[in-house]
């Protein structure tokens, strides 16, 4: 199995190219051209319903998308608050459940020696999860991101 490369702050972002420049792509191409279509033609009801399975196509891939990303996030949280109910010091658990859920996102990046000081931030500072992720010193790498 080849080796990946290490994950960082700059290169963590995930991109599917299939989805991102193809599939959306052509789908939202479909759907101005449906638009067109529906200007050009003299079948206007056929039009019309070609225009809405379109733009039905494309929200069932975008929803397909952001749906399993939601599903993740929460399992994300999940794992993150059982790691910090484990790694925190007793004064800091009790303040877990103000953590918002794009901090949780970040700090799953955080290695465990890094993680109750970086809590510390985002909570006394309000830190936000870009600037979480840019203080990760050890990055801990999530390779199974949708």
């Amino acid at each position: 199995m080849a080796e990946k490369t290490p994950q960082t702050y700059e290169n963590h972002a995930k991109t599917v190219p299939l989805f991102h420049y193809f599939t959306m792509p052509f789908l939202l191409v479909n759907v101005l051209w449906s638009i067109y279509r529906l200007t050009q033609s003299d079948a206007f009801a056929d039009s019309l319903v070609a225009l809405a399975a379109a733009v039905a196509v494309l929200f069932v891939a975008f929803f397909s998308r952001t749906n399993a990303l939601k599903a993740q996030d929460r399992v994300i949280r999940l794992e993150e608050r059982l790691r910090m109910q484990d790694l925190l010091p007793v004064e800091s658990k009790s303040r877990i459940n103000e953590i918002t859920i794009s901090q949780i996102l970040a700090l799953r990046f955080a290695s465990d020696e890094e993680l109750p000081t970086l809590v510390k931030t985002a909570l006394d500072d309000n830190a936000d999860a870009k600037s979480i992720k840019q203080a990760i010193k050890n990055w801990r790498a999530d390779y199974h991101r949708l």
